[in-house]
């Protein structure tokens, strides 16, 4: 088994502050109440201090470790369905998708939803819609994002929750 030290610790707070934030707002506060707007800007405040860190932070939390590719993730695909067990140390090519879809996501989400307060876009009904396709939508990768996480565990033989707390990842396989 070797240990391989990943995950910083902003990026670690970063995600777990996120993942509560995100679900009480989600799931536990009155979209109408001031609790849920104060929880919609610190999301905001948190995803752009990911994106000032993805520029200036440690190797695996910068963009250009984990830059969006469709050949990358063709081949990720093909090595999931071929049994072949390829770990990476830091994003996947599939995990960097999903975490641009979930940065950009809910960016638009706390955009639309600080329009929602403004005397501009109260009321306006596709500001309303398009927060909520939103919000459905980022619910929606949530479930894929953890499902996949579970799946690359166990297929990997790594525990990745458990790497996003420790900032360790440890391997048995080829990197």
């Amino acid at each position: 088994m070797t240990r391989h030290f990943v995950w910083d610790i902003f990026v670690r707070i970063f995600h777990w502050t996120l993942v509560v934030l995100f679900a009480a707002n989600a799931l536990y506060t009155n979209p109408e109440h001031s609790l849920h707007h104060y929880i919609g800007y610190a999301v905001a405040a948190l995803i752009l201090a990911r994106i000032i860190w993805g520029f200036v932070g440690t190797r695996h939390a910068r963009f250009r470790d984990f830059l969006p590719s469709v050949s990358g993730a063709i081949r990720q695909l093909r090595e999931m369905l071929t049994g072949q067990r390829k770990v990476h140390l830091g994003h996947t090519p599939l995990g960097a998708l999903m975490i641009y879809n979930l940065l950009v996501t809910l960016a638009a989400i706390a955009t639309t939803g600080y329009m929602m307060t403004t005397v501009r876009f109260f009321g306006v009904q596709w500001v309303e819609d398009t927060h909520v396709a939103l919000v459905t939508w980022a619910e929606i990768s949530v479930a894929i994002h953890v499902a996949a996480v579970l799946i690359e565990s166990r297929r990997l033989r790594v525990n990745l929750p458990k790497a996003m707390i420790s900032g360790y990842k440890e391997t048995t396989g080829p990197l």
